[in-house]
Parts: structure tokens; sequence; C-alpha cells
């Protein structure tokens, strides 16, 4: 998954992201260009996934 792909839908997967995790927020789900990493950390500290399942996991929905 790289920047462009992550930004083209990126409404529609943090969508599905929260129906599927109801403990993310908006907050952690927030995107902003060149803070593609820091989000994903953030994802990962709270579900408790690596970066690999997370990239999986959003490229999925």
């Amino acid at each position: 998954m790289n920047t462009t792909e992550l930004k083209g839908n990126w409404n529609e997967q943090k969508g599905k992201l929260k129906q599927q995790f109801a403990t993310l927020t908006d907050d952690d789900l927030t995107f902003k260009e060149g803070k593609k990493d820091e989000m994903l950390g953030r994802l990962q500290k709270k579900l408790g996934k690596t970066k690999e399942e997370l990239n999986k996991l959003i490229s999925a929905l």
C-alpha cells in the first residue's frame, strides 16, 4: 500500500476500519501527507498488530 493508494479512498477505508474496530477514533485514523508511518504507529499501538498486518488489513478493505 503506497501513499497514493491510501489517500485515494481513505475516507471509505476509515469508515470500514471504525466498523471493524469500535475502539478506533477519528484522531487515530487521521491521515496527513508525509505522516503515514505516524498514523500506522498509532494503529499498531491501539490494535496490537504489526505494520505488515495493518497494511494487509487496509489493502483488503
